[in-house]
């Protein structure tokens, strides 16, 4: 790829980071609801210890000028101070934002991986009764509410069969007799959040593998592999899934930055102590500058997952770095 198609590549990204920093602020600052006066209104804040809040929080100074003081500190590693926490809200997040990593990046793995799998049996038998029911099957669970599967799991395997534990990352309270104790807790925790988002999510990567598979085994150079008599499973292994990754790999780089964001439903039902429950926590507490750092966070994820997109593409495809 030429370097102004590249250049051309990293001016829209700073582009389009610099438009979420201006959207995310400005947003946050037209919504109806004054946080401070909604302490104020509880009995526990005097109207002039209010009036120092907001002094403290630089919401009495105009519009351009709290802009200007957001962006500095973004600049900084400055995500502002929780009004509820009272703490730094880039401490917050960065305790928060591993327990979703580990959350995320299991489950990516998981749904990634099988989902190319069943896709690529489903599209080898294309017009049997397996791919029959694996589209179906993909597409009923793909419409499924992550909160409703969530609870359905919760009741049924956490509730009547109590195989593992519904809520938190760790058992409170509990001692362990090994060092592999606290770990295996921890994975216990993580199974029903896991199976959740691998159960809503395994169906798009299992249609899009299928889909994108199906058009390439149509091309004329797998028709002559076949007429050369190369076997189906390295016919479809080695030179189809080669050609028939581009889409997956937009998917997962994509669904790696909205699974962040679509972590939230799940977090919020099993209780599990991330960027998505924080972010939950955040509306309920009307803690604007929590919520606000958990939105640019989002944001910035899939801007940089689609960015990532782009350049796997550029290795994947010769064609692409020729244009």
């Amino acid at each position: 790829m030429r370097r102004s198609a590249l250049a051309k590549k990293l001016a829209w990204l700073a582009a389009t980071l610099a438009a979420v920093v201006t959207f995310n602020f400005l947003l946050f600052r037209v919504l109806p609801g004054d946080p401070v006066q909604l302490y104020a209104r509880s009995g526990h804040l005097t109207p002039a210890a209010a009036a120092q809040l907001r002094t403290l929080f630089g919401l009495d100074k105009p519009m351009w000028e709290q802009f200007w003081i957001y962006v500095r500190g973004l600049a900084h590693g400055d995500l502002g101070f929780s009004l509820t926490y009272g703490r730094p809200v880039v401490d917050i997040i960065a305790e928060r934002m591993m327990n979703t990593l580990l959350l995320v990046g299991v489950a990516t793995v998981f749904v990634v991986a099988i989902g190319v799998i069943m896709g690529v049996v489903s599209a080898s038998r294309r017009g049997s009764k397996i791919d029959s029911a694996t589209v179906f099957g993909s597409l009923v669970l793909w419409s499924m509410p992550t909160f409703w599967v969530g609870m359905l799991l919760i009741f049924g395997l956490g509730v009547a069969v109590k195989a593992f534990p519904i809520t938190g990352i760790s058992t409170a309270g509990a001692t362990y007799s090994s060092p592999m104790g606290a770990p295996l807790d921890v994975v216990r925790h993580l199974i029903l959040p896991t199976i959740t988002l691998a159960l809503v999510d395994i169906g798009q990567f299992v249609l899009i593998t299928r889909s994108s598979l199906v058009d390439v085994l149509t091309e004329d150079f797998m028709t002559t592999a076949k007429a050369k008599g190369m076997s189906k499973r390295r016919m479809v292994w080695r030179h189809g899934m080669r050609n028939a990754m581009l889409p997956v790999v937009t998917a997962s780089a994509l669904y790696i930055g909205l699974v962040a964001g679509g972590a939230i439903q799940v977090e919020t039902v099993f209780s599990w102590p991330g960027m998505g429950e924080l972010t939950y926590q955040a509306v309920t507490r009307r803690d604007y500058p929590v919520l606000e750092a958990c939105f640019l966070v989002f944001a910035v994820t899939v801007i940089m997952a689609n960015f990532l997109s782009d350049l796997l593409y550029l290795w994947l495809d010769p064609r692409v770095r020729e244009a």
